[in-house]
């Protein structure tokens, strides 16, 4: 590696270890500090390049902030620029959930520790609120797509489908149904079917209640961070899956203080991989499921790059991306209502919950200030009982 090769690595690296640490309030906010210094300050892209690379973030799963790091680091300094600045962007946050893991398991039964997280878990359920009003408002632009997630929610809440096939279903759906003039007619039934391998990868899925196992923990991660589109928020409806409902591995109660552990630190909300894992398996298992859920995004954007400019004007992928988008959405939603089950528990988590959602939608105040300031209510209600 030559020395201008050298000294641009060396800045990717600076650049996204700073965002690591400093990037809070989610991806729009990750994506504002990332233009500002990439754009304004260092002059590494211009306006259109950086919209073309976030573009690119939603054409893929996975967190779009971690992958716009990945897209900019490979620009910048090619494959090695690609790893460092997707890891310099996502390890900061993972230590520094790896010690908040640590003092969780450690205090958790403490009477201080539990009313922290009563306080703190209505506000992430208003976060949650926020994201799907904010994203609903751009996903649901047309009847057609409205009714979509609304028979999505359905099929979600009442029948309990598997998530992964009806997030998949709807994009192939979507997809089909916009394009159907350009559609042969034969063809029609291949599109609306999820390809059969995958079919058989989500029916299948793993054995209910199975023991805890580091290969198993690995495998689930990294499925999740390879078909996870959307907002990380949707990352709910696939963890409770996986890990509540099917393996058992965790309650919705340690579920929703993942949540809470990787909204309130920086980076990237998929952080909440390292909070499982360690509460399931310590260190070796907190670094598992982290390098399982990240690991697509890399290779999504190693090879999609080149792709961007006919991906992005494809009406085929953009009716695939509305389909898919308009069911997370429904999943976020109804994962919140189940969540907010278990939160909202009596009238102070309601009063606590509803403040929060209020100035999330009145004034758009930083999550990470608001998830303080349950906290602190909730340490004032402990006080007061």
């Amino acid at each position: 590696m030559d020395r201008g090769s050298r000294g641009r690595l060396q800045e990717v690296a600076g650049l996204f270890l700073k965002l690591g640490l400093t990037a809070f309030g989610g991806p729009a906010a990750h994506l504002g500090m990332t233009h500002d210094e990439v754009v304004k300050r260092r002059h590494w892209l211009d306006d259109q390049e950086f919209l073309d690379l976030v573009g690119a973030t939603n054409l893929i799963p996975g967190p779009n902030s971690t992958e716009m790091a990945i897209h900019i680091g490979f620009q910048q300094a090619g494959w090695p620029g690609l790893i460092v600045g997707g890891a310099c962007f996502i390890v900061p946050a993972m230590l520094i959930v790896l010690v908040l893991a640590w003092a969780y398991v450690t205090f958790q039964q403490l009477p201080e520790a539990q009313w922290l997280l009563y306080g703190i878990k209505p506000v992430v359920i208003a976060i949650i609120i926020q994201a799907i009003w904010n994203l609903g408002r751009k996903a649901a632009r047309n009847l057609f797509l409205l009714t979509a997630g609304l028979l999505i929610l359905c099929l979600y809440w009442f029948l309990h489908l598997n998530e992964i096939i009806l997030l998949f279903a709807s994009g192939f759906a979507v997809m089909a149904l916009g394009n159907i003039k350009r559609l042969p007619t034969e063809g029609l039934w291949a599109l609306l079917t999820p390809p059969m391998s995958f079919s058989i990868l989500s029916s299948a899925g793993i054995a209910s209640g199975a023991a805890f196992s580091l290969p198993v923990l690995f495998l689930t991660f990294l499925k999740i961070g390879a078909i996870l589109y959307g907002s990380g928020y949707v990352l709910l409806a696939f963890l409770r899956s996986d890990l509540v409902l099917r393996l058992h591995w965790l309650t919705d109660q340690q579920l929703l203080d993942a949540i809470a552990i990787g909204q309130v630190t920086p980076g990237p909300l998929f952080t909440s991989a390292t909070f499982i894992g360690y509460i399931l398996g310590g260190v070796p298992a907190a670094i598992l499921a982290t390098v399982g859920i990240f690991l697509p995004s890399f290779a999504f954007v190693a090879v999609l790059n080149p792709l961007v400019p006919r991906m992005r004007s494809s009406p085929w992928v953009s009716g695939f991306l509305d389909g898919v988008n308009i069911a997370a959405l429904s999943l976020m939603a109804g994962v919140t209502i189940q969540l907010g089950q278990a939160s909202l528990i009596d009238s102070p988590t309601v009063v606590i919950g509803a403040v929060a959602l209020g100035l999330l939608l009145r004034y758009k105040l930083n999550s990470t200030w608001l998830i303080v300031g349950g906290a602190l209510a909730g340490i004032l209600v402990s006080a007061l009982r």
